[in-house]
């Protein structure tokens, strides 16, 4: 059996499966997505998450889910091997393009400046999709309604300005990004690599083996950058392994 379906099978009873109903595919025009999802609750959701997590599932509020498409696998779970990520010249150059932002921890704190430059953002680069219409307490929910050990990271410039934020969670064997928006006018910091590049150095700063990027799609363009950080490893039917290079290249 595989390990996939292993883990299922041994988390059946602490968590209800469900599937979604049928939906427009956000990533690939013209198709439909299905989810299976599970609520975090009970008595142990950092534990349920920890090990659902490790099944390739993403969470979003307090539920997780994974992508469980009639006759696609489009939806590959990715995430970063940290200690041997590739620091090629132009990650480098990225981060000393970035050498003056300060990140801070601020915990769950939630102000309105946040709230400003999510709605720049989102304005800016998701402009036709659902969370556009997404107001100050939607944004509260998607930060606080989480079950789990999870903080915002925010950098700042040096006259004190949010240019970037990143819901992050914390597993045992890794940081998740959740969500991140940023300052659309800063494009030549490349901010959305930035903050993996730094969840990447976090994670090896706190002894941690993985960053956790979501879902992947070979021909989404949307997904495509997730590909840039090597070595990407995949989670598939005997578990995780490193993304092939011609899978890569889809």
């Amino acid at each position: 059996m595989s390990n996939q379906r292993s883990s299922d099978r041994l988390l059946t009873g602490m968590v209800q499966f469900r599937h979604s109903s049928a939906m427009p595919c956000p990533y690939l025009p013209g198709r439909v997505e299905r989810q299976l999802y599970a609520e975090l609750g009970g008595p142990a959701p950092r534990e349920i998450f920890r090990r659902l997590s490790l099944a390739g599932f993403r969470r979003s509020h307090n539920i997780v889910y994974r992508p469980a498409c009639p006759g696609c696998s489009a939806c590959v779970p990715v995430r970063v091997d940290v200690e041997g990520f590739n620091w090629t010249r132009s990650w480098r150059r990225v981060m000393r393009r970035n050498a003056d932002l300060v990140a801070a921890d601020v915990a769950l704190d939630i102000t309105d400046e946040q709230y400003r430059l999510f709605r720049h953002y989102i304005r800016s680069r998701h402009g036709e999709g659902d969370m556009v219409v997404m107001n100050h307490n939607d944004y509260s929910s998607m930060v606080l309604s989480s079950p789990v050990d999870t903080s915002l990271v925010e950098f700042r410039d040096g006259g004190g300005d949010l240019i970037a934020t990143c819901l992050t969670d914390h597993l045992p064997d890794g940081l998740s990004a959740v969500y991140s928006f940023f300052d659309p006018t800063q494009g030549h910091r490349s901010l959305g690599s930035f903050m993996v590049l730094w969840l990447i150095e976090e994670a090896r700063r706190r002894g941690l083996p993985h960053v956790y990027l979501g879902f992947w799609v070979a021909n989404s363009h949307k997904m495509s950058y997730k590909t840039r950080f090597q070595p990407l490893q995949a989670f598939g039917a005997d578990g995780w392994a490193v993304l092939p290079e011609t899978d890569r290249q889809m």
